[in-house]
């Protein structure tokens, strides 16, 4: 089971990683771009739900590179990975951190700030 703490641990861990706010929630950047942030559920996204259970929180969205990477990362079945309609076409996906491996969010994590930082900061 991870926390934001441990989200913010690894997050920062990243070269030029910095901290922010977003909507009233953690956020994590690279060069001014943010790759990961809490994403609590609005009513709305609870509605969706309908009969199926809500994931629990804390909730964490994840940027990728594209719909391919997507699709590739939520194939893989990993434990918290998931979509909500609300993120359909949007190259991001949730990670429920009650469910999540470490290695899994260290790995994810590592992945979204590979699409947004810049290239001269990516491993050659």
């Amino acid at each position: 089971m991870a926390t934001c703490d441990d989200v913010a641990r690894l997050a920062l861990a990243l070269p030029e990683t910095t901290e922010g706010e977003r909507r009233g929630g953690r956020s994590w950047s690279v060069a001014g771009e943010t790759f990961a942030w809490e994403r609590p559920f609005s009513k709305a996204d609870v509605k969706r739900f309908g009969d199926d259970p809500v994931p629990p929180g804390p909730i964490v969205a994840l940027v990728c590179e594209d719909q391919g990477e997507k699709e590739a990362v939520l194939a893989q079945g990993r434990p918290g990975f998931f979509d909500i309609p609300h993120f359909s076409g949007y190259d991001a996906y949730l990670v429920a951190l009650r469910e999540v491996s470490e290695q899994d969010l260290a790995e994810a994590l590592q992945d979204g700030w590979a699409a947004k930082a810049p290239r001269r900061l990516l491993p050659r």
